[in-house]
């Protein structure tokens, strides 16, 4: 009888050197360093952050630091919140957000599925000029976005100012049209020949079949677009320059003028606090969304 092998994947350490007493002992504190390195550095400022808006002004500006709050003051998120009036720069960042949201989904899912199942001409070519803006470092476009929107072409018309002037720049997103894409191209031809042979229009198509199908990559490109707005500090500064109309990164910033350290420590926490829970809430909705179209059947 013929002896059968399984294969197994190849690792950095063999089995039989797990195995072994003094294998599983290097090889747990090596992942228990590695482990706390990689938590330091990422969880180490947002504590930093945190702590800070419970300390008092001179405990901030301290040398050397102080690692705890001697004396916890939350009162300093209380003012932070009333004198900031982050109530009015959580709403126009929402406001901008979900604008540019509803924009995204509209024209990124329209372009996506003419390139992905309508095919027209040249529409690989197409593709590939999409995907090289991604290239493109964003600084070099403020230029030429700001330009267009002081004078907007054929219209010329002035978007400064204006919810336009945010909304506009972040409609044609290469790499949501290319996730997106991906996607759509995992649906099968056999539902599209079904709904097209049951006269069903392209668009039709979209809508009841394609849509309903794609809600893992829709909800990953939502989250994806809101994050993109919530954390942008450039483009904002440079075209809403009135502070009660901007989003909380600037406002923050307009309105921070005689603040103490550790008042403004406490406004940059909350701020941070809405993007850590849309990550915490859907982090397996990223992952799920974004392997859902590698794999076709």
């Amino acid at each position: 009888m013929a002896a059968s092998f399984t294969p197994q994947n190849r690792t950095l350490i063999s089995p039989a050197t797990l195995n072994r007493p003094r294998g599983k002992l290097v090889y747990r504190i090596v992942l228990a360093f590695v482990l706390v390195v990689f938590t330091l550095v990422f969880l180490g400022p947002l504590y930093w952050m945190a702590t800070g808006g419970f300390k008092s002004a001179s405990e901030v500006v301290a040398n050397p630091p102080t690692f705890f709050p001697h004396h916890p003051k939350a009162s300093n998120y209380h003012t932070a919140w009333s004198q900031l009036k982050l109530a009015r720069l959580l709403f126009n960042t929402l406001y901008y957000a979900f604008g540019a949201l509803a924009f995204q989904l509209v024209f990124d899912v329209a372009a996506a599925y003419a390139i992905s199942k309508l095919r027209p001409v040249l529409g690989k070519v197409i593709l590939g000029a999409m995907l090289a803006t991604l290239m493109i470092p964003a600084t070099v476009l403020i230029v030429p976005q700001y330009m267009t929107v002081l004078d907007l072409p054929v219209l010329h018309v002035n978007l400064i100012g204006t919810p336009w002037a945010i909304w506009l720049p972040t409609v044609a997103n290469g790499f949501n049209i290319f996730l997106l894409k991906r996607f759509f191209d995992s649906i099968p031809e056999d539902l599209m020949h079904a709904a097209a042979i049951d006269g069903a229009s392209p668009l039709r198509t979209l809508w009841s079949i394609v849509l309903p199908m794609s809600r893992p990559i829709l909800g990953v490109v939502s989250i994806f677009a809101v994050v993109n707005v919530w954390k942008d500090f450039l483009w904002p500064m440079l075209v809403e320059p009135d502070p009660q109309k901007q989003p909380i990164n600037i406002g923050i910033r307009s309105l921070s003028q005689g603040v103490p350290e550790n008042v403004l420590i406490a406004a940059l926490a909350i701020s941070a606090v809405p993007t850590l829970l849309i990550f915490l809430l859907f982090q397996r909705n990223i992952m799920s969304g974004l392997t859902a179209g590698s794999l076709k059947g």
